[in-house]
């Protein structure tokens, strides 16, 4: 019993610290009624049924079929690589950072291995590393992008337009920053992508039905829609076309988010410490998103940071550009870490000290660039 404990702490840290500080915060704020309240159920909807539409696009396999007929043509690293990584920026803002690393990292080991040169495994953690930086940057011009924005969007009351706005010099300046990269950081050997059995797509309707989901949650995160009729014909259509993709949806986070609006919720309710966390917060938004992001990762971080302050807008930029700096600051960074170490444990060591260091550069160019425009 102890051990699977420990299993679960291991493998679900930030899950686990959630529901020690709820239950930490419980002792001082006796469960009441009030409970109820803490907990946003349009979030955790929207953010559910997302995780399922998305489960069932990759079922399909058309994300991969995408890929490599963008890849068909491809000659030369510079053109390689820069496929890779923009596959991860610009799927990300409509699939998530999660999902774009779990569909694009896997398919690069494959194309890598497609590949003929001595310095494979250099170019696999450069490129793995770029694409990591790519989804968690592009995902940060969307409400739909991360879980971060989706909430934050969702009790910001902006709309998506501005929303967009906000985050598209960030955005714009990313794009830039990792183009540069591809262009000045690779070879310009000449190489042939020679992809011969191309994924097919299994089942067009299925395409269909999922695009149809898709779009409806899109017009439910702008307000058009109500969530429950969302969630209800989500749940409805994917029990009648394939009940199997519900086990694929991360409930780990979903009670991550509930362990949070409750501590959040419980301290809100003790004066002393919200007025403590108001100062500390207080017209440092943007800066304490960076730092906290980096010690709980920017998910957290935003439930957490959003009880104590009303300005927004600095929080947002400030936890998405704090998905940037260590591996912990956003977890879908860990993704791509854990599939490069199954598939080559001694890569770990130079991938870690890679992506700390393109983070860091990164992170200090955009947090610049947030000091010239605010």
């Amino acid at each position: 019993m102890a051990n699977k404990i420990l299993n679960i702490i291991k493998n679900e840290t930030v899950l686990s610290i959630a529901a020690m500080l709820a239950v930490i915060s419980a002792f001082f704020v006796k469960p009441d009624r009030e409970y109820v309240n803490y907990i946003d159920l349009r979030t955790l909807s929207l953010l559910f049924c997302l995780m399922a539409v998305m489960a069932g696009f990759q079922k399909t396999g058309i994300f991969k079929m995408l890929a490599q007929r963008l890849l068909g043509s491809v000659h030369g690293l510079r053109g390689l690589t820069l496929v890779l990584i923009m596959l991860c920026f610009f799927f990300s803002m409509l699939v998530t950072n999660d999902v774009a690393l779990i569909t694009f990292v896997p398919f690069t080991f494959a194309v890598l291995d497609m590949t003929d040169g001595g310095e494979k495994d250099a170019l696999l953690v450069r490129t793995v590393v770029m694409q990591t930086v790519a989804a968690n940057l592009g995902s940060m011009l969307t409400p739909i992008g991360n879980p971060q924005n989706l909430y934050l969007h969702g009790i910001s009351g902006m709309g998506v337009g501005e929303f967009m706005l906000l985050m598209l010099p960030y955005t714009g300046a990313a794009f830039l920053l990792l183009l540069l990269w591809t262009l000045f950081g690779n070879g310009t050997a000449k190489i042939q992508i020679g992809i011969e059995n191309v994924t097919r797509i299994k089942g067009k309707a299925g395409v269909a039905v999922y695009t149809a989901l898709f779009m409806l949650c899109i017009v439910t995160v702008a307000h058009i829609v109500d969530y429950r009729v969302t969630l209800i014909a989500v749940l409805a259509v994917i029990a009648v076309t394939d009940r199997k993709i519900f086990a694929n949806v991360d409930y780990t986070l979903l009670l991550t988010f509930v362990a949070f609006f409750v501590f959040i919720g419980n301290v809100g309710r003790i004066p002393e410490f919200k007025n403590y966390l108001s100062r500390v917060i207080g017209n440092h938004e943007c800066v304490t998103g960076i730092l906290s992001s980096q010690v709980i990762s920017n998910v957290p971080a935003a439930l957490l940071l959003s009880g104590f302050t009303d300005k927004l807008k600095p929080l947002i930029i400030g936890v998405n550009l704090g998905g940037l700096g260590t591996l912990i600051a956003s977890m879908a960074s860990l993704i791509s870490f854990k599939l490069v170490g199954r598939a080559n444990k001694a890569l770990r060591r130079k991938y870690l000290i890679y992506f700390t260091a393109v983070n860091v550069v990164f992170l200090l160019i955009l947090f610049g660039l947030y000091l010239i425009l605010r």
